[in-house]
């Protein structure tokens, strides 16, 4: 296996089987991962084929990604949400939960279920999605304390929240998280360090 880099200097938009694919340098959104920057086009030569490659940079994060070009739509690279997407984002958080507490099974077997659903709608990299995740963990961590699970799990998806509401508006990320939590502003944690690894995954 090698590595080409590939002459850009004519490459305005790669396009591939006639879709309208990202530009160089562009952010976008990488499902369960955060914000990335379109870095480079690579190919590499796999086996009797050659196939290119985004070379994605993340910007949060010290992780660089080769994602073959072909299977972007498949694995659901997306530029940022526009402003329409961000206000519902915003307005799922202030909604009520889909789910009333006393009907969610707490037990091992309901969190693996829970947990299934969760990354389902992690890996979709929808933003409103993301935000219902949240506000459901919010809201169950104000009636329980939250399995060491569930706390990993909200630490995650406030990451992935923050992350792209940072490159949509352009602020500090902790003005950005002041924003996400201020719908829960009046929720007293037992455990003073749900989000105490929020810096080290950022």
């Amino acid at each position: 296996m090698f590595t080409l880099q590939v002459g850009l200097a004519d490459i305005h938009h790669i396009t591939s089987q006639g879709i309208l694919m990202f530009d160089l340098n562009e952010k976008v959104i990488y499902p369960g991962h955060g914000v990335a920057v379109i870095g480079d086009i690579v190919e590499k030569q796999v086996g009797s084929n050659v196939i290119k490659f985004f070379k994605l940079v993340f910007v949060f994060k010290d992780i660089t990604f080769l994602v073959p070009i072909n299977n972007v739509q498949v694995i659901g690279l997306r530029y940022p949400s526009d402003s329409e997407t961000l206000q519902k984002a915003k307005q799922e958080l202030v909604k009520k939960p889909e789910r009333k507490l006393e009907s969610i099974d707490f037990t091992p077997s309901g969190w693996t279920k829970r947990h299934k659903d969760y990354q389902l709608k992690i890996q979709s990299g929808l933003l409103v999605e993301i935000a219902k995740i949240y506000r459901d963990l919010m809201y169950i961590a104000q009636q329980k304390d939250l399995s060491f699970g569930e706390r990993q799990l909200l630490v995650t998806i406030e990451d992935l929240f923050a992350q792209e509401l940072q490159i949509i508006k352009n602020i500090d990320r902790e003005l950005v998280v002041q924003e996400i939590r201020t719908p829960f502003k009046q929720m007293v944690f037992q455990d003073k360090n749900y989000f105490a690894q929020t810096s080290a995954i950022t």
